[in-house]
C-alpha cells in the first residue's frame, strides 16, 4: 500500500523533533520507504530535515540522499563532515556514489574520498569522476558479474558467488577474455543446464550489445529502449569491460531530456523548477519573451506596409488574429512531430520526402479548413465572396508555409548538432506569425488591389 503524507503524521514528527526524541523519530519512520522519507524531509524546514536525517542509520540515509531534491541534498551535505559523507558513500553503488561526490566542492571531494574505508570502492569512484556526466562513462557503475571465457562452469559458479556479494542486483553475466575484453554474455539457463566441466567458451552467447565510455547518454537511452535492455555493458577504447548501466539510470536520463525539451518548447531557456528563485525563473523565461516581443514589433511593421487595406478593406483586419493563430498552431504541430521523430530516431526517408509529405498533409488540412472558413465567413459574417476567397486562399497558403517551416527548421538544427526542441514553441509561433501576416496581406493586395 502506498504511503501517504498527511498533516497528522507531519505534526507528530515535528513534535518528536521539538522533544529531541531521536529514537522515537527513528521508530516512527521505521517502515517508511526511503523514497517516501525523502518527500517527508522536503516537507520539513531545513533544520528539522537535518535532525531527522541524522537520526537515521547510514544504510537508509544513503538511499534518501539519492531521492532528495538537489537543493535540499546540497544543504544537508553542507552540514555533514567529510567522514559522515564518506559513511553514506560507502553504502552506495559506485555510480550513485559518484553522483553525490560530484556535487561537492573540490576540496571536500578530496576529503571525502580520503575518508572512504573501502579502498577499491574509492578507486572506482575516482575513475568514474573523470568521465563527462553526459556520457556512458558518467552513467555507469562498476558493480557487475563477469566470467572468463576460459573457465569451466564450476569455476564460473564459484567466482560468481564471490562477485555477487558486491552487486545489488545481477542483471547479466558478462564474458571476457584474459585481457578483460568483452566477448559476450552468459545465459543463466545455459549455466545451470551445462556440465560443471564444460568450458564457458562453449556455452556463452557471443552476440551482446554494448556502448563505449564516450557514448552520449541520450544515445545509450535510445539503444536500451530499442532493444528492451535492463542493463548494458560499457567498454573502453580497447574493448575492455569497464562497467554497466542499468535501466534506473536511463530512466533518469529520459526524464531529464523530456523535462528539458518540454521547457524549451514552452519557451524556457534553462532547466528550472517551480520552487526556484524569482531571479532564476526570470532568467529562464525572459529571453524567449523578449524574442516574442521583437516578433510582435516586426509583425506591426509588416502591417504598416499594408496601410492601404485599413482604408479600403477594413474587414481584412478582423481575420488577422485567425491567420496568425493558424500559422502558429500548424507550425508547432509540424515541429512537434519532427522533434519527436528525431528524438526517437524514427524518421524515415530524405528531407525532401519528409517535406513532400508535409506539403500533402497541409494541403489536405488547408482545403478542409479553408472550406469551413469560406462557408462560415460568407453565411455567418456576411463577408462578400471576393473577400472570402482572399481569406481562404491566404489560409491555405499560410498552412502550407507554416508546416514547411515547422518541418524544415528542426531538421536543419538537428543536422547542425543543435537541439531541435529549440524549434518548437515560441520560436516557431513567432516566426510563423510574421510569415502568416506577410502572406495574408500580400495575397489580399494581389486579389483585392489596394
Amino acid at each position: 500500500m502506498e504511503f501517504k503524507i498527511n498533516n497528522e503524521f507531519l505534526s507528530q514528527l515535528e513534535e518528536l523533533i521539538k522533544q529531541n526524541n531521536a529514537q522515537e523519530v527513528k521508530n516512527l519512520l521505521h517502515e517508511v520507504h526511503y523514497a517516501d522519507m525523502a518527500e517527508i524531509l522536503e516537507e520539513l524546514d531545513l533544520q528539522e530535515a537535518i535532525y531527522v536525517f541524522n537520526s537515521l542509520d547510514s544504510e537508509i540515509t544513503a538511499e534518501i540522499l539519492l531521492e532528495l531534491d538537489d537543493d535540499l541534498r546540497i544543504n544537508i551535505l553542507k552540514n555533514l563532515s567529510a567522514k559522515e559523507i564518506a559513511e553514506e558513500i560507502d553504502e552506495l553503488d559506485t555510480d550513485d556514489a559518484t553522483d553525490i561526490i560530484a556535487e561537492l566542492p573540490q576540496h571536500k571531494k578530496e576529503q571525502v574520498i580520503s575518508e572512504l574505508e573501502d579502498v577499491e570502492h574509492a578507486k572506482d569512484i575516482v575513475e568514474l569522476l573523470r568521465f563527462d556526466e553526459d556520457t556512458a562513462g558518467g552513467l555507469m557503475g562498476k558493480e557487475l558479474v563477469k566470467v572468463n571465457m576460459n573457465w569451466t562452469v564450476l569455476t564460473c559458479v564459484k567466482e560468481m558467488r564471490q562477485q555477487a556479494e558486491n552487486v545489488t542486483r545481477v542483471h547479466s553475466i558478462y564474458v571476457v577474455d584474459d585481457e578483460d575484453r568483452l566477448k559476450g554474455r552468459l545465459s543463466l539457463k545455459d549455466l545451470l543446464t551445462s556440465s560443471t566441466k564444460t568450458p564457458i567458451s562453449e556455452v556463452y552467447i557471443k552476440k551482446v550489445t554494448s556502448v563505449k565510455v564516450d557514448t552520449p547518454n541520450t544515445e545509450v537511452a535510445r539503444i536500451m529502449q530499442k532493444y528492451d535492455l535492463e542493463a548494458i555493458p560499457v567498454v573502453d577504447e580497447m574493448g575492455r569491460l569497464v562497467g554497466r548501466i542499468t535501466i534506473d539510470d536511463i530512466l533518469d536520463v529520459i526524464k531529464e531530456e523530456a523535462d528539458k525539451d518540454y521547457q524549451m518548447a514552452a519557451g524556457i531557456s534553462q532547466d528550472v523548477e517551480a520552487d526556484d528563485s524569482i531571479f532564476d525563473l526570470t532568467k529562464a523565461r525572459l529571453p524567449w519573451l523578449v524574442l516574442a516581443l521583437l516578433g510582435g514589433f516586426i509583425s506591426v511593421k509588416v502591417l504598416g506596409f499594408f496601410d492601404g487595406a485599413m482604408h479600403n478593406h477594413k474587414e481584412l483586419f478582423f481575420f488577422t488574429p485567425l491567420i496568425a493563430a493558424m500559422a502558429g498552431n500548424v507550425g508547432v504541430q509540424s515541429s512537434a512531430i519532427i522533434v519527436q521523430g528525431l528524438a526517437n530516431n524514427s524518421l524515415s526517408g530524405t528531407v525532401w520526402e519528409r517535406l513532400l509529405k508535409e506539403v500533402s498533409l497541409s494541403l489536405l488540412n488547408g482545403l478542409i479548413l479553408g472550406l469551413i472558413l469560406f462557408i462560415g465567413s460568407h453565411f455567418l459574417l456576411n463577408v462578400d465572396i471576393k473577400t472570402g476567397i482572399t481569406v481562404t486562399t491566404a489560409l491555405l497558403s499560410v498552412i502550407i508555409i507554416a508546416s514547411l517551416v515547422g518541418t524544415f527548421i528542426p531538421m536543419i538544427l538537428h543536422k547542425n548538432n543543435i537541439d531541435p526542441a529549440l524549434a518548437t514553441g515560441p520560436f516557431i509561433t513567432t516566426s510563423n506569425d510574421i510569415f502568416g501576416i506577410l502572406i495574408y496581406f500580400s495575397i489580399a493586395k494581389l486579389i483585392l488591389g489596394f
